[in-house]
């Protein structure tokens, strides 16, 4: 655990330093496989995402520091993560990586599959209202 204190305030330094964190190659291959293996709630929110119908630019399965982010707005600094029943063993884990977005000044908003599957609109209009801030 205190190494990955150690690295994960050495990435904040070089974010600081204006070192790019952004889509480093060793994370290359990872983002192409969850490109790859995108849920079918992902696929759903991609569609209206991709087209810039919000108004602003995602990137899909976007890497920042050693953390890939399911969507991310470079120019609002928002992430919108698309959970699955499998994030229920993984709390600590999203925990910690939201921990290190915030510390970037990106915030996170999450969306469980089935909202996004039964309510996409809903979905949609809190995107917005994150968008808008």
């Amino acid at each position: 655990m205190l190494l990955l204190a150690r690295i994960e305030i050495y990435v904040s330094m070089r974010a600081f330093m204006g070192v790019d964190i952004h889509n480093r190659e060793y994370l290359k291959d990872t983002r192409r496989e969850l490109r790859n293996v995108s849920t079918e709630e992902e696929i759903i929110l991609w569609s209206v995402l991709r087209k810039s119908h919000l108004g602003y630019k995602f990137r899909r399965q976007h890497s920042i520091g050693r953390f890939v982010a399911d969507f991310f707005c470079k120019q609002k600094k928002l992430v919108v993560e698309v959970d699955g029943i499998q994030h229920l063993d993984n709390i600590e884990y999203d925990q910690e990586r939201t921990k290190y977005f915030e510390s970037l000044g990106i915030r996170v908003i999450r969306f469980w599959n089935r909202e996004v599957k039964d309510n996409l609109n809903g979905v949609l209009i809190k995107i917005e209202a994150e968008l808008r801030k």
